[in-house]
C-alpha cells in the first residue's frame, strides 16, 4: 500500500509539472501573439490585396525579444512578389514604434535572411512616404544571410546598370526567400 501511495505521489508531481510547462508554453506563444504576430494577422487582414498570403511573427526562439522572425507560410497562385513585399511592408508601418537588433526573413520556419532592426524600422516609418521602387530597388543590399554574411551588393555606376542590377537581385532575393521552395515543392 505504501509503494502505491508513493507512486500515486509521483504521478502528482508529474501531473503538476507538465501542467504546469503546459501554462509556460502557452504563456510564451500567447505573449508571441499579443507583442508581434497580431500586428501581422492585422496588416494581412486590412488590404484585400493580401488575400492568399498567410504569414506568421514571433520572436527568435519564441523568447528573445531583440529578434523578430517575419515567416512567410503560402502564398497563393494569385500573388506576386509585389504582394508579399507588401504585407512587409506594411507589417514594418505597424511594427514601427518597436525595436528590435534584427528582423529574420523565414519561410515555412527556415532563416533564409536577416536584416538591421534599425533598418526594418525605417521601413515602416517611411512606408506611405517613400518611392516603393526605391525601397524595392535598395532592399536586397539591406539584407545578409542567416550566418551574417552579406546577401547582396550595393551597386554602384550608371543608373541603367545600377537599376538593372538591384532588380535582379530583388528578383534573387525572392527566388531564396521563398520561390524556389514552392516551385520545388509543386514538381514533387
Amino acid at each position: 500500500a505504501e509503494y502505491i501511495i508513493l507512486r500515486l505521489h509521483g504521478m502528482k508531481k508529474l501531473i503538476y509539472s507538465l501542467f504546469g510547462l503546459a501554462i509556460a508554453v502557452g504563456g510564451i506563444l500567447g505573449a508571441n501573439y499579443l507583442f508581434v504576430g497580431a500586428a501581422l494577422t492585422k496588416t494581412i487582414k486590412s488590404d484585400s490585396r493580401n488575400a492568399g498570403i498567410e504569414a506568421s511573427a514571433h520572436y527568435k526562439n519564441y523568447i528573445s525579444p531583440s529578434t523578430l522572425v517575419f515567416n512567410l507560410k503560402n502564398i497563393s497562385e494569385g500573388n506576386s512578389q509585389a504582394d508579399v513585399f507588401r504585407v512587409l511592408l506594411q507589417y514594418a508601418a505597424q511594427m514601427k514604434n518597436k525595436s528590435f537588433e534584427r528582423v529574420m526573413l523565414a519561410h515555412n520556419g527556415k532563416i533564409k535572411f536577416q536584416m538591421k532592426g534599425e533598418y526594418f524600422k525605417m521601413l515602416g516609418e517611411e512606408f506611405g512616404e517613400q518611392n516603393p521602387v526605391y525601397t524595392i530597388r535598395t532592399f536586397p543590399e539591406h539584407l545578409s544571410r542567416p550566418d551574417g554574411a552579406q546577401a547582396f551588393s550595393t551597386w554602384t555606376g550608371g543608373i541603367l546598370g545600377v537599376l538593372s542590377k538591384q532588380m535582379d537581385d530583388f528578383n534573387k532575393f525572392n527566388k531564396e526567400w521563398y520561390i524556389e521552395d514552392i516551385s520545388s515543392s509543386t514538381k514533387k
